[in-house]
């Protein structure tokens, strides 16, 4: 996997997470893990067309997603994820997933995203093999998953 097409979702997320959170994210240890659906998580996928082809999928545990949407919305307190903040964390990915389009394009590489989708349930394509997973660490809100699955 190159390295020119996971930096800009890198880079991205950092950027957009720090002007939408309020939070520098630091970046932690990638490795590879399988992208499965548990309790408590939630997981937005995105999937990519173009001169590249996969799926971008961010995994939020609800600790974590409540305190970010909580600081998207000013700092009001949220106690769960109803629809607008299911919205809220859609939103985030895609604006994390949209910058990075723009970045690939500065680089020569042209790609269209999907809209993000709330996943309940993991297509064979992305069961099938582990996903390069990179955690962004946020102080004093957790770590959210960037896990990127890239067509060969």
């Amino acid at each position: 996997m190159k390295a020119e097409y996971i930096n800009p979702f890198l880079e991205s997320a950092k950027n957009v997470i720090e002007q939408v959170v309020q939070i520098k994210p630091a970046t932690g240890q990638p490795g590879l893990k399988p992208i499965a659906i548990v309790d408590n998580l939630i997981l937005v996928q995105i999937d990519i067309h173009g001169q590249m082809q996969g799926h971008i999928v961010f995994g939020i545990s609800e600790p974590v997603a409540l305190k970010m949407i909580s600081a998207m919305m000013g700092g009001f307190a949220i106690s769960q994820i109803d629809d607008i903040g299911k919205s809220a964390i859609s939103e985030l990915s895609n604006m994390i997933s949209g910058n990075a389009s723009t970045l690939l394009f500065n680089q020569g590489v042209q790609v269209d995203i999907t809209p993000p989708v709330i996943v309940t349930a993991l297509n064979s394509a992305m069961t099938a093999a582990k996903a390069l997973t990179i955690p962004l660490i946020m102080d004093g809100i957790g770590e959210m998953d960037i896990q990127v699955l890239f067509a060969s």
